[in-house]
């Protein structure tokens, strides 16, 4: 039986690095020059912002440096802030260049049916509509996401040169203290697993994935697809967006961050488990029986392996210790790429049925959550059991 657990595991380490989209690679990246196009467009990025105060003063400025020879203009949505955000972005937007404009918009009550950082975004591309020039793009970037000068040039290029109608950036996360190092990286890692960023890149794959700190999406695309409304309810906004574009014909584009980074630092465990544990079940589906299959699943990948290869001096059955062995050799292998991206040396990929045991706590506490809430929560918001907000929340 241990031998026959271990030859699974390790079976399904050889698909996922063989067979998988080359998920484990990281080489999705934005080109250092892309190619110019023929006319730079018009952008307007758009900031949905809730209690952001400590960072967004750096995030609007990093926006209004951005060297990009086009029109753009930045237009901040204060989504009922307590913190100040509003009148922060007020005094950025005063010092701002006529040629980039930051336009500050106060969020509506939220409507029956909406998260709250879709009706913002829903409200920020109403206002954008309005502009002069009309924008040919929207850039959705999230309240603690600092793009470098020459990242929304770069998006642009990428998305005219290769006919994408969305382009979208993991940005770079931090990875400073014990628990980023941990756990950062393994969370992009597993993100990719779950989305091989090949396969949402190919049209003819129906994979489709986004990361919401950055996102370009074309105005005919979103137009397209119904405008924000027609995924006004959904939690994990970022992929929702990216499937709606790419089941109405649109091409989608994902790749690494090399200039995009987040702002936001995680010193502790207790902050990193909460982002997992707000959608981890709804990634789910909200169903028992995938995560069942998903705890199954993590321990016969992540746990097994090690385990089986470290008691080897207590069960002494060779053979089961030696595939444990192999397939933990893979999965750290496989590791690699993504731990050199964020500096990491590759030795630590040993460390990742650590990370792999800690997302599946996290996952199984999302389920508690979701169970004890009655629903999801955040932003102090209540979204109950369908996904959607509870307007006296807002």
């Amino acid at each position: 039986m241990l031998f026959g657990i271990a030859a699974l595991s390790l079976a399904v380490w050889i698909y996922l690095l063989l067979f998988h989209g080359g998920f484990w690679r990281a080489r999705e990246r934005l080109p250092q020059q892309p190619p110019v196009p023929a006319r730079w467009p018009s952008v307007v990025a758009v900031l949905p912002a809730r209690d952001e105060a400590e960072t967004i003063q750096a995030v609007l400025e990093h926006l209004v440096a951005q060297d990009y020879p086009g029109p753009l203009s930045i237009l901040l949505v204060d989504d009922n802030s307590s913190d100040g955000t509003g009148t922060i972005a007020q005094e950025v937007a005063r010092r701002a260049p006529s040629d980039r404009p930051v336009i500050v918009v106060d969020g509506a009550p939220l409507p029956e049916g909406w998260t709250g950082k879709l009706w913002a975004l829903s409200q920020g591309v109403a206002q954008g509509l309005t502009l002069e020039p009309r924008p040919a793009f929207f850039l959705f970037t999230d309240a603690d996401i600092g793009h470098g000068p020459r990242q929304l040039r770069r998006l642009v290029a990428q998305a005219e040169a290769s006919g994408s109608d969305l382009v979208s950036l993991m940005a770079r996360l931090r990875c400073a203290s014990f628990w980023e190092r941990l756990l950062i990286p393994a969370f992009v890692y597993f993100f990719q697993k779950l989305y091989p960023f090949a396969w949402a890149n190919d049209p003819r794959r129906r994979t489709a994935a986004a990361a919401g700190g950055c996102v370009l999406i074309r105005e005919s695309a979103l137009a397209r697809i119904g405008g924000i409304a027609a995924i006004r309810g959904k939690l994990i906004d970022d992929c929702s967006l990216a499937r709606a574009v790419k089941a109405a014909g649109g091409r989608t584009w994902l790749g690494l961050a090399d200039d995009t980074v987040s702002l936001r630092g995680y010193t502790e465990l207790g902050p990193i488990w909460s982002m997992v544990a707000r959608s981890a079940y709804t990634q789910l589906l909200h169903s028992p029986l995938l995560l069942v299959g998903t705890v199954i699943g993590m321990a016969l990948l992540y746990l097994a392996p090690p385990l089986l290869a470290l008691t080897w001096p207590l069960h002494r059955d060779a053979p089961a210790g030696l595939a444990g062995a192999l397939a933990w050799l893979l999965m750290a292998a496989s590791y690699g790429p993504m731990l050199r991206y964020y500096g990491r040396s590759p030795v630590e990929g040993l460390l990742l049925p650590v990370a792999g045991f800690l997302y599946t706590a996290m996952t199984i506490d999302s389920a508690r959550l979701y169970y004890g809430r009655g629903g999801n929560r955040w932003k102090g918001r209540d979204y109950g059991r369908a996904g959607t907000a509870n307007r006296s929340a807002s």
